[in-house]
């Protein structure tokens, strides 16, 4: 093979990031190409969170693995959306879904728009939408004769993610031929093309064509060795710190809810996560708006009496990106590239987007690799700047009264790009010509969901006519008949759960 092709890939750090890049891209290239990951003993795994989106189910498909597997071995569960709690206001009960199934005809119409026009009463989402109404009746979305990744409903996971990352590691090594190196890195070499080696504690001598830099925060090769400068946005989202618990099921009998819970308090948010054998809680919250002890009472006050017999990790989440994230023959993925705060669990789905691209647009000279990385660097930073946007629209739309929130309404907290979106929609609908990218991180549903479950309600100057009504009344019609016929069908999640054991 000519010298100028890719032949090696040198994934540094395991974690799910690490593991998850090995698994994409050898389950492609995995006979044609040396796949190595190297990890420290020493450092221990993070854990990128414990949700995932609907993608991760077809890239475990891609990857071989068996979904049934996946669940025994990783306590997984399903995640049919996100339950915000308490966001649009602290006055009076409220709450509303950001589900993960399109609109009902999404597709061929904009039914949010007529939903805004003739200005309907009611959630939004279900409206629109069949999965607000089974995760309230605590629906699985799929049955227990369903093939495996097949729904009547889009799902995503709740897992375990130490033990996702024990079995992903697995899998990749007896079944895809990646090679496992345990080490400590403690030398990088590099040259004006960029990095050539690395030299760890134990004596290896590791060369590659492209090095992949999965080392969590330390972003040991893309920022210390290459430089690549850290974007903070903390300036627009304030959360920082966490502090977390495992939580045990009143009983064997208890409910497992197919979504996590959102739950709004004074300085951020609580995530209620159940995953099959325990739960996961945590609260996240803004440092410059509330100290540990407050943070932590609150936590304790929310899971009850039990939160004495449990032993709370507190966490730091750093909040922005690199400013590049390929770099010469090396590219960062997850907390090398950057981490945002775990509001719609974004951490494990950039992390499949970014290996997906390298995997689909692996250089096949390295004469090309600048292309390549150009191209790479502006997907990602749109990317990311887009994932700061609509996370920022949580808060931005509330109308919470503590400092937090009021300070989250700060127009100078705002990027110039929400600002335009923001003030578009007060007189227009998003819909599918608002986001080009084929791969948007959040399509345009996702942002109906989020803008009309707060409260928002644009100004429309345009009617539709009757055969239009006619049509977005059947499609609401449609929905209700939905409804019903999967709340018979499909059954209980932990029933599912269960069989599936």
């Amino acid at each position: 093979m000519n010298a100028d092709h890719i032949k090696s890939i040198l994934i540094v750090g395991g974690g799910a990031a690490g593991w998850l890049t090995a698994g994409i891209l050898a389950a492609r290239y995995g006979q044609s190409l040396e796949i190595t990951l190297i990890e420290s003993s020493d450092v221990p795994i993070i854990g990128v969170g414990e949700g995932s989106w609907p993608s991760l189910r077809n890239t475990l498909r891609d990857m071989g693995i068996s979904e049934t597997e996946f669940f025994k071995e990783c306590d997984a569960s399903f995640k049919q959306g996100v339950k915000f709690i308490s966001w649009r206001s602290e006055d009076e009960p409220n709450f509303y879904y950001h589900p993960f199934s399109l609109p009902i005809g999404f597709l061929e119409r904009n039914l949010a728009a007529w939903w805004v026009a003739s200005r309907q009463q009611g959630a939004f989402a279900d409206a629109v939408c069949a999965q607000e109404y089974l995760c309230e009746k605590n629906r699985a979305p799929r049955t227990a004769d369903t093939p495996e990744y097949k729904s009547h409903v889009n799902y995503g996971y709740h897992l375990d993610a130490g033990k996702f990352v024990t079995f992903l590691s697995r899998h990749c090594k007896t079944v895809l031929g990646v090679k496992h190196v345990i080490g400590t890195i403690d030398k990088v070499n590099q040259d004006e093309n960029g990095i050539t080696s690395i030299e760890t504690r134990e004596q290896q001598h590791l060369h590659a064509d492209l090095f992949i830099d999965c080392s969590g925060l330390k972003s040991l090769l893309l920022g210390e060795t290459l430089g690549a400068k850290f974007i903070d946005k903390s300036d627009q989202l304030f959360i920082d710190s966490a502090v977390a618990v495992q939580a045990p099921y009143a009983s064997d009998t208890s409910p497992i809810l197919p979504y996590t819970v959102a739950h709004a308090q004074d300085a951020g948010w609580i995530w209620d996560i159940g995953l099959y054998s325990r739960k996961g809680i945590g609260h996240v919250y803004s440092s410059r708006h509330m100290s540990e002890d407050e943070a932590t009472a609150i936590l304790a006050n929310y899971v009850g009496k039990d939160f004495e017999t449990l032993t709370p990790r507190k966490l730091t989440i750093p909040c922005g990106h690199r400013e590049r994230f390929w770099v010469k023959n090396c590219v960062a993925i997850g907390m090398a590239a950057g981490f945002i705060e775990p509001l719609e669990a974004s951490a494990l789905v950039m992390v499949e987007l970014a290996a997906n691209y390298i995997r689909d647009q692996l250089p096949q000279h390295t004469s090309v690799m600048p292309i390549v990385a150009k191209r790479f660097n502006d997907l990602q930073t749109y990317r990311w700047n887009n994932i700061v946007d609509f996370l920022k629209l949580h808060y931005v739309l509330s109308q919470r009264n503590t400092n937090f929130w009021k300070d989250n309404r700060d127009p100078a907290t705002l990027s110039d790009s929400l600002k335009e979106s923001l003030q578009l929609w007060q007189y227009h609908v998003p819909y599918k010509k608002d986001f080009l990218h084929k791969e948007e991180v959040f399509p345009a549903a996702s942002y109906q969901y989020i803008l009309y479950g707060m409260g928002l309600r644009p100004e429309l100057q345009f009617s539709f006519n009757d055969n239009e009504q006619a049509t977005f009344n059947r499609m609401r019609q449609d929905n209700e008949k939905m409804k019903e016929g999967l709340g018979r069908l499909l059954p209980d999640t932990r029933g599912l759960l269960e069989g599936i054991r």
